[in-house]
């Protein structure tokens, strides 16, 4: 109570104390509060600068909801109020960006926001530098507002640039003007993409120029306190350009700046020039530029003391590696994992991994760095690592003997790692017979050569040995004795281990009791894995989190290629070799639990993604040309549903009665990372009760040319009309975007056709005789009247085509079951089309008006 008493003191040191005290000792919920609001508050309307610079500093500290909310509407008008003294308005900038980061939901926008961007242009550089951190936030999660800063900063970064040491006496550090002033400015035009107004474009990229320049010219002070100002700007100005990625000229300058350093006796300069590079080589300006320096960071993976830095390194090797290069990068690679720091040597193992499966011209050369890797540092070795070789090895015809033959040579060492007994029996298993011609691999000697590795292994594989072991059997029916033999023996019989005890019982009395026929067909080779992206680079990402750098070779194939143009679209959280295909589990019973449509927030700790995901923005009305795209899907369940410069999104779909799965897969166009990405489904009130949707969360963060999938589950519980709605919000370059498009979830999608005899039909035709369960509609054709294209659209859209059942050749006839949760729903159709007027008549009979109402209106769409 004595401090609250300090505050109405008119002395400057006591009611300093009294703040001080305030600051540091009380509780944001303390019974107090309330007077001490009031005190601040007369303190802020004395308009006695140093009393609001000490209310100001207050609030800053204590920086609670309860001082939010009762200062977030006053401290903007101070801000911008032109009586306001310079120093109070530095106070009053940061104190505002103190709230809005504890409270951004109280801070309220208005007309303050146009007026705080002209502080810009302020005479006191320190209230320029306090609003630049002000406006740098608040542009995060509101671009638009701010965009006018653009231009303002720009302006103000060529006159520090541009000045004179001189000129800015009092905020010049070391001979640097402004040094971190210049920073922030950089740092704000990162929320932007490359300016528009060609006058701004240019002015800018003059500053970038000036520089660079100066960073070629000696040093004006041997003192670290100089460098490390230089640099910082010099670094932060790298950055912009990276991040515009839009000036050739200057990507190049930069990446050679940056090579300079890579062998600065400065550790920290080393480590944030390979950092940079890193970013450099995504870019197709600059990619070529960076693998110049090839040689001096394969040098530095080599010699460099700080683990950090040889990290670093690793990371570039990986980012510029391409077709050119890839054999000498993934065997300098593989030369430092012997000697590799264990904190990184998983993660190096997957960069082979993955490098040499990308550009594998020769997969026998891809087969050997497999395994030299699980040879050299096996223990880092991962599951989705041996899985991914497998599945490569099975899909590729033309490597499958020489991976037998590889495989087997290895095995022969007297010391071998288990992942590569876990390859070799998996490859031979399948593979053994290509080689089993040679006396020296004959069936018996594969067998025993496995066989002696079998009690150094663990429970998982020796259960995959004893598969081997009965494929042996069918490959090899000359040694079915000796390994029914082994399968007979107690310690397999009458293992502790349930897994292998049963595996054994089994795999021996089908060894026993089947013909060769039988064992043929239950033992046949493995089948070709579908296409999908390698679980490797899921892993991968996953290890290192958003921003990883996406090799410019499969940002072209991606963005070259249609999104459903294979028959399995590639799926970033792809899943190990056994997984099945989607369409092997429509019914969702080997799915993961499902989350609501909304992914979670991301774990990111910068303060860009946390000020984005506090709140969700409005939903965007449909995109132009969404009802034409939704249109299409009528009829069909896989395409592109919608594109424009940013983003595609592309639909894979299956139904069965009354379920359903969808893939959606979303495609980034641009280099540039899609921020905060979080696609929703959105059911309107009167849909919710009939459609249940359930969708899996999708990553947040979206890389450059690269491409993720989001599942939907189905189900429909009773007939419904309308469709809905797909938003999806991301930030694209500060830029905020937010889209809506129509999601091709009809109802006819739940049909099931029905063959019915000609009989049949006009019976139950008969039957749906009430004028409530007819609909029908004459229309003009939209499109030429193709006989086969009609029965291809009526086919698409879920009925069978009932041929020779009109009396009348050219009239279509189509029957079906609408399935829903709740009930089956029984749909006739007949398209008479009137080639001469070129119009159709379109008749639908179902038990139910308002079904047949939206068949008729959707498959009208259609003609």
């Amino acid at each position: 109570m004595e401090a609250v008493n300090l505050l109405s003191s008119n002395r400057y040191t006591e009611k300093q104390i009294g703040y001080l005290f305030i600051s540091v000792l009380v509780n944001s919920n303390s019974e107090l509060i309330r007077l001490i609001n009031n005190a601040i508050k007369n303190d802020l309307a004395s308009r006695n600068p140093t009393f609001m610079g000490l209310a100001l500093h207050c609030i800053a500290n204590v920086g609670s909801r309860e001082m939010a909310e009762a200062f977030a509407g006053e401290i903007p008008k101070i801000l911008v109020a032109g009586d306001t003294m310079d120093s109070v308005k530095q106070s009053a900038a940061l104190c505002l960006l103190r709230l809005y980061r504890t409270s951004p939901d109280l801070v309220p926008m208005g007309d303050w926001t146009s007026r705080v961007v002209h502080l810009l242009n302020d005479q006191h550089l320190g209230v320029v530098t306090a609003a630049t951190s002000l406006i740098t936030t608040l542009a995060q999660k509101n671009p638009e507002e701010f965009k006018t800063s653009v231009s303002l900063a720009v302006s103000r970064l060529s006159r520090i640039v541009t000045s004179a040491s001189t000129d800015l006496q009092d905020y010049t550090y070391y001979f640097v003007p402004a040094p971190w002033l210049s920073v922030k400015l950089l740092r704000l035009l990162q929320c932007y993409p490359p300016p528009e107004d060609p006058a701004v474009r240019g002015r800018l990229t003059e500053c970038l120029e000036t520089i660079l320049n100066k960073a070629q010219e000696p040093p004006k002070s041997k003192k670290v306190q100089h460098s490390n100002a230089k640099n910082a700007v010099l670094f932060e100005a790298i950055s912009l350009i990276i991040h515009h990625d839009s000036e050739p000229n200057l990507l190049v300058r930069a990446c050679n700046q940056l090579g300079q350093f890579l062998q600065h006796r400065e550790t920290n300069l080393r480590y944030l020039a390979l950092e940079s590079m890193c970013t450099l080589a995504s870019s197709e300006f600059s990619h070529e530029a960076v693998k110049t320096h090839i040689e001096t960071v394969i040098n530095a993976l080599k010699t460099e003391r700080d683990v950090s830095v040889r990290q670093r390194a690793v990371d570039l090797l990986y980012a510029m590696c391409d077709r050119s290069n890839a054999q000498q990068i993934v065997a300098e690679m593989l030369n430092y994992l012997e000697t590799a720091d264990y904190s990184i040597r998983e993660e190096i193992v997957l960069k082979v991994a993955i490098l040499a499966e990308k550009y594998a011209v020769d997969y026998t050369w891809y087969v050997d760095t497999i395994l030299n890797l699980i040879r050299i540092a096996g223990d880092y070795v991962s599951e989705e690592v041996w899985y991914r070789v497998i599945q490569i090895v099975i899909n590729r015809d033309d490597v499958q003997g020489y991976a037998a033959k590889t495989v087997f040579e290895a095995l022969q060492a007297p010391a071998c790692h288990e992942n590569l007994v876990k390859v070799g029996g998996y490859i031979l298993g399948e593979f053994g017979n290509l080689i089993a011609g040679d006396p020296r691999s004959s069936p018996l000697i594969q067998f025993n050569l496995l066989h002696s590795k079998f009690h150094l292994c663990s429970v998982p594989t020796r259960a995959l040995l004893l598969s081997t072991y009965i494929k042996f059997v069918n490959l090899f029916p000359e040694i079915k004795t000796t390994i029914q033999d082994v399968l007979r023996s107690d310690s397999q019989l009458k293992n502790a281990d349930v897994e292998l005890q049963q595996r054994a019982v089994e795999y021996l009395r089908l060894s026993t009791i089947a013909s060769t026929d039988i064992l043929a067909t239950v033992l046949e080779e493995m089948p070709p894995f579908p296409e999908r992206e390698s679980s490797i680079l899921a892993k991968l990402k996953k290890k290192k989190g958003p921003g990883t750098v996406t090799d410019l070779e499969e940002i072209k194939k991606e963005r070259s290629s249609d999104m459903n143009g294979s028959a399995e679209p590639a799926s970033v959280n792809a899943s190990a070799v056994s997984t099945p295909s989607p369409s092997a589990d429509l019914l969702g019973l080997g799915a993961a639990p499902l989350t609501n449509s909304a992914p979670p927030p991301s774990s990111s700790g910068s303060l860009l993604v946390d000020v984005f995901s506090d709140s969700a923005s409005a939903v965007a009305p449909l995109a132009p040309g969404s009802d034409d795209n939704f249109a299409r899907f009528v009829c069909k369940n896989n395409g592109v549903l919608f594109e424009n410069q940013l983003l595609q999104i592309g639909l894979k779909s299956e139904f069965r009665q009354n379920l359903g799965r969808m893939f959606i897969f979303y495609g980034n166009k641009t280099s540039t990372q899609f921020l905060n990405f979080t696609p929703t489904v959105i059911c309107s009130d009167d849909l919710q009760p009939s459609l249940n949707l359930q969708t899996k969360p999708v990553d947040p963060t979206v890389d450059g040319g690269a491409q993720v999938q989001q599942v939907v589950n189905i189900e429909c519980v009773s007939d419904f009309m309308e469709a809905p709605i797909l938003n999806i919000q991301f930030r694209y370059g500060g830029t905020f975007q937010n889209l809506s498009v129509k999601l091709p979830i009809t109802l006819n999608k739940f049909f099931q056709p029905t063959e019915m005899s000609s009989q049949d039909f006009f019976q139950r035709w008969k039957q749906l005789s009430n004028p409530k369960q007819e609909v029908q509609n004459i229309f003009k054709a939209k499109h030429p009247m193709d006989a086969e294209i009609t029965k291809a659209k009526i086919i698409g859209f879920g009925s069978a085509l009932l041929e020779e059942v009109d009396p009348n050749p050219a009239n279509f006839v189509g029957a079906g079951i609408i399935h829903t949760k709740t009930t089956q729903i029984g749909c006739l159709l007949r398209l008479e089309p009137n080639l001469q007027a070129q119009m159709y008549r379109l008749t639908l009979r179902t038990s139910k008006e308002a079904v047949s109402q939206r068949l008729c209106e959707l498959l009208s769409e259609q003609f």
